[in-house]
């Protein structure tokens, strides 16, 4: 067990616009958009590419799709990982604070308010909120919070909780989650994964040869250790078995495209028009690329989704939502900072 004193946490999130006006909204794309892990182009395309074409086009209707749900409190993403906060304290005894790889709270503002809180803290766990390794979530808020820690020239050191896609209690906090929505009956269950561009699985492939190949992801590979595409299949595999779920009740699809590139497949919206099709009327979306509720989970997925299934003739379909504040993930984040992280 590891020694709590002098320690503390900050858990890192993807990160909302401040508001749903379109001015926010444009800000939070450029933001966003500009990361060369997340649009991998040169900066001078990319800059074309974003602030010229993707941010004046999309800033309204994005802002359009944020007011569709946002809260009182503001951004659901932003709001539960607050929340998440305020429940992790207490159970560890330790500073516990909240930064944004794009948006508010910024890395540098959370390193700052917990050396404030604690001048003479000497670690600082930091947990990205990615249960799935992939350049453009897991990797870029790792190193946009090391860059952000040497620029800051603080005295405490920093260690990070990897990529936690095959965790047994991630698995199992995640099965929880789902298991109550499950019903005997012929529904389907779709685990719907946030897609990336091919070129980004390549680009992670650590042997340069291994990735998008026939049965890639069922052959073992020091790839796999950055290859999202066989984590999310690896976390649906066992979420399925403690679900019980035979092969036939379960399916993946990757959702979010953005652009004309190769995107990973099958797309979310492709298969809610083609399942009713099949046969499969009734239906149950689960998004496990995220822990927290928002915009790709509760406005593309839980209404737009939906929309495109039953218009496709669907009967019945199901948003499970994502296990947010739920305790025994809080508990499964507790025990990674008080006993350290391990399978």
């Amino acid at each position: 067990m590891l020694n709590n004193a002098k320690r503390g946490i900050i858990l890192m999130n993807l990160g909302s616009p401040d508001s749903t006006s379109t001015k926010d909204v444009k800000r939070y794309l450029d933001e966003f958009l500009m990361d060369g892990r997340v649009i991998d182009s040169p900066y001078l395309i990319r800059s074309i590419l974003v602030k010229g074409i993707i941010t004046p086009f999309r800033a309204s209707k994005s802002a359009e799709a944020y007011a569709s749900i946002w809260t009182k409190d503001g951004s659901p993403l932003v709001h539960i990982t607050h929340q998440v906060r305020d429940l992790l304290e207490p159970m560890i005894d330790a500073p516990v604070e909240v930064a944004m790889r794009y948006g508010s709270p910024d890395m540098k503002s959370a390193y700052d308010r917990l050396v404030a809180r604690c001048p003479d803290v000497e670690e600082v766990v930091l947990l990205p909120l990615y249960p799935h390794y992939a350049m453009s979530s897991y990797e870029t808020a790792v190193v946009h919070a090391e860059d952000t820690y040497k620029k800051g020239n603080y005295k405490f050191r920093i260690s990070f909780i990897p990529a936690f896609y095959n965790h047994p209690a991630y698995i199992g906090a995640l099965t929880e989650s789902i298991a109550p929505h499950i019903k005997d009956d012929n529904s389907h269950l779709l685990f719907s994964y946030h897609s990336i561009p091919e070129r980004h699985i390549h680009k992670s492939d650590t042997t340069g040869n291994h990735c998008l190949k026939n049965n890639c992801c069922d052959m073992p590979s020091a790839a796999h250790a950055t290859c999202y595409r066989h984590q999310c299949y690896v976390t649906t595999k066992l979420v399925a078995e403690k679900l019980g779920l035979p092969k036939d009740r379960y399916s993946v699809a990757f959702q979010s495209k953005l652009g004309r590139s190769a995107w990973l497949t099958p797309a979310t919206t492709a298969r809610m028009e083609q399942m009713p099709k099949e046969g499969i009327k009734n239906l149950l979306v689960v998004c496990p690329s995220f822990v927290s509720d928002c915009l790709e989970t509760l406005e593309e997925v839980a209404i737009r989704e939906k929309e495109n299934f039953m218009e496709a003739g669907g009967e019945s379909y199901e948003f499970i939502p994502c296990m947010n504040t739920q305790q025994s993930w809080v508990e499964t984040i507790k025990d990674w900072f008080i006993n350290g992280y391990s399978m």
